[in-house]
Parts: structure tokens; C-alpha cells; sequence
């Protein structure tokens, strides 16, 4: 089956691309318009782009014809918090993503705590396993949408799901996040884990030397 997007509608684009790349992480983003309004909000157009610098990316897209108040209020200040969605969170979050008018504090709604945060302005769920401080490092419009790259200033992780903290083991299971799959709806938890060790090349030179490389390559590691 060969698609040309160009072919395609909007609508038809985002149900393929959300149906395709799955799971997606949340980022449950904490803004402030420059009044000290607080909105929250989430975004599964998200991930990790870069350790160092330590960087994410957020895609926000629009509500009608106008921005939507996260994508206004990052804008304005520069500045904004992310936090991970662990499953006990999922219908507090699901009520942050209520189509409210413009000056709801959701977090009000959604019965959420929030905490100050320690190098920006803006706070962040205090009821989740981990929250990034993030500060905007480039903001680019496409068709009115907004891509915001930025920078990861600070981390909160809650004593938890902290597994190792001299080394910054962080325990994966434990925190329990919820992912995005496709619309309408649906979502995922983590399923058992495995472990891969990334192969040298000396180590894949050895398995085509001794003939295993074929049966490496079929093995079902998951």
C-alpha cells in the first residue's frame, strides 16, 4: 500500500501518522500567560530530541483558526513546564484536555497540585513521577502550527522511582507512564522489558566470521 500524503486531507494525514507511530509519550505542558494565568494541557506530538544539550520538541497545533493558549502562552513568556503522565493520572489528564474557554485553570479542574519550580516561572504537576523546567531554545511556525524546541533546565523525580541515585538510575517500570497510541482514544502502559546490549563492531564482524549472523538477525529478542 503506497500513500502520497500530498493526496490527503488533514484529517486523513493525522489518523495514519498517530496509527503509525505509536506509543508516543505525553508531555503534560504547564503555561502562564503574562498575566500568571495557568493553563495545562496535553501533547503526545512529543519527545526527548537531544541529551547534550539536554533538549525536547513539542508539535502544538491550533484550536480553529488561532493558536492554542499553551503554543500563546510559551510564546509569550519563553518558558514552561513538562510532566509525565503515570496511568494512575489518566482521567486527570484526560480532563486537562477538555476543549475549555480561554482563563480556565485546568489544574483546578483536574483536581492537580502544582508545585513552584526552581529555575523558571511557571510550575509543574506535582503528582507526577518526573517534570522537566524547560526554557524555549527556538520556536518555529509551520502553517500555524508551533514547533517549539527547548531546553531542559531542571528535573524533578520523585524519591520512587528513583532506583539508583548515584548512578541516575531511574526505575522505568515503577513510574508506570501512559502512552499515546491511535485516536480515538487510545492509550498504552509499559509491557515487560528487555534488554539488548548495542552489538560493537567487532562483535557483528565475529557473527558474520562464524556464520551467526543470519540467525542473530531472526531471533525474536522481545
Amino acid at each position: 500500500m503506497f500513500i502520497d500524503m500530498n493526496e490527503l486531507e488533514g484529517p486523513a494525514r493525522y489518523k495514519l501518522l498517530t496509527a503509525a507511530v505509536v506509543p508516543r509519550p505525553i508531555a503534560w505542558i504547564v503555561s502562564r500567560d503574562t498575566l500568571g494565568t495557568t493553563n495545562v494541557a496535553p501533547f503526545s506530538f512529543f519527545n526527548v530530541m537531544s541529551g547534550d544539550p539536554p533538549l525536547i520538541c513539542v508539535g502544538i497545533g491550533v484550536r480553529g483558526d488561532a493558536p492554542k493558549d499553551t503554543a500563546r502562552n510559551i510564546s509569550e513568556r519563553g518558558e514552561f513546564t513538562v510532566s509525565l503522565v503515570s496511568a494512575p493520572l489518566a482521567a486527570r489528564m484526560n480532563v486537562t484536555a477538555v476543549d475549555f474557554p480561554a482563563g480556565v485553570d485546568e489544574s483546578l479542574e483536574a483536581g492537580l497540585i502544582l508545585s513552584p519550580s526552581r529555575r523558571i516561572g511557571v510550575p509543574w504537576v506535582a503528582q507526577s513521577p518526573v517534570a522537566f523546567e524547560c526554557r524555549v531554545h527556538e520556536l518555529i511556525r509551520i502553517d500555524r502550527r508551533s514547533l517549539v524546541v527547548a531546553g531542559v533546565v531542571a528535573m524533578h523525580v520523585r524519591d520512587e522511582v528513583v532506583a539508583d541515585r548515584d548512578h541516575l538510575y531511574l526505575d522505568g517500570p515503577r513510574m508506570d507512564l501512559l502512552a499515546r497510541l491511535h485516536n480515538p482514544g487510545w492509550y498504552c502502559r509499559p509491557q515487560a522489558a528487555f534488554q539488548m546490549p548495542q552489538l560493537t563492531l567487532a562483535q557483528w564482524e565475529a557473527l558474520k566470521l562464524s556464520g551467526e549472523a543470519d540467525s542473530y538477525l531472526e531471533q525474536d529478542l522481545a
